[in-house]
């Protein structure tokens, strides 16, 4: 295989925000739309993320991973502009997306974005929709080979209180994880997780955080893999957690859709460029984003990604 580039963003937070319905509002989405009104909107707006998708585009990659957070406070009416938008960034084959703790901002809504989302959000042998009575955690993780590159989607989205902003894993769906990066392994490919939350210590805030992230970090370390991607912090990050064989770097980006000039580092995706090697794996890295306002979409820097 020649080498494989995979792009990869994040909570776009897609807005407008629709006005909702008096009823939608006796729920914890009433402190979401407060949220929106008084800062998001005003940091997530402009043209940043269409110029930054634009350039996305230029590069040609060969696949984009986009780790959650495509809507706000999950009215339906974002959903499904949030399914025109995926149409708009390519088609499913070439888009992987797992959901984040907006996208299951209240009780049900993370399952009508699974079958809004569907076609970007399943395994290659899944059929053509997913069946209602089956459980969220049942359909993840999801797989995905394309050449020597697994994608393997992970769900963190999970309803949470009012103030709260975690994850969770539970313990099937990290039992599963394990097994699919085992197998995967020994097939061999290069295993790419994606998911929201941040799996390492101390990532975030304890009301943000992935609850049982010990439960992702020891499948890792049993099993391996060869990149972790996610989302959910808002900014630029490469840390790594322990695998079999070294550490497994973790790498997270800003919000596609922050304007410069704000608390957190402004829109960018990552570009990997992935490639089999004699005695492994060569993957390298650039960051692509807004340096100031009103200037164009440039490199941020580059990196060689230490594969273990």
């Amino acid at each position: 295989m020649s080498s494989f580039k995979l792009a990869h963003l994040s909570d776009p937070h897609l807005g407008p925000l629709p006005d909702p319905k008096l009823l939608q509002l006796f729920s914890k989405r009433f402190l979401g739309y407060l949220n929106w009104q008084r800062h998001r909107s005003k940091i997530m707006g402009a043209s940043y993320l269409d110029r930054l998708i634009e350039d996305m585009k230029a590069k040609a990659p060969d696949h984009i991973a986009i780790t959650g957070d495509l809507v706000n406070i999950a009215l339906p009416l974002e959903i499904s502009g949030a399914r025109s938008w995926l149409e708009e960034i390519g088609e499913p084959r070439n888009v992987s997306v797992v959901p984040g703790n907006h996208d299951a901002y209240v009780p049900g809504a993370v399952r009508k974005a699974r079958a809004a989302w569907w076609p970007y959000m399943c395994a290659d042998d899944a059929p053509a929709a997913p069946e209602e009575d089956t459980r969220m955690e049942a359909t993840f993780p999801y797989i995905r080979k394309r050449g020597d590159i697994a994608l393997i989607g992970v769900t963190t989205g999970r309803a949470s209180a009012p103030w709260f902003a975690t994850g969770r894993v539970g313990s099937k769906q990290s039992k599963r994880l394990r097994a699919i990066l085992e197998d995967l392994g020994r097939q061999p490919l290069f295993r790419v997780v994606m998911l929201h939350h941040p799996p390492f210590k101390d990532a975030t805030r304890w009301h943000k955080r992935l609850s049982d992230a010990s439960r992702v970090r020891a499948a890792i370390k049993r099993a391996g893999a060869e990149l972790i991607l996610h989302g959910h912090t808002h900014i630029d990050s490469f840390e790594s957690i322990e695998g079999p064989n070294g550490p497994v770097p973790v790498v997270g980006v800003p919000s596609a859709t922050s304007a410069p000039g704000g608390k957190k580092p402004a829109a960018r995706y990552n570009l990997f460029t992935i490639e089999k090697t004699g005695s492994g794996w060569s993957c390298s890295m650039q960051e692509h984003g807004f340096a100031a306002p009103d200037t164009p979409v440039s490199m941020m820097s580059e990196r060689q990604v230490a594969i273990p």
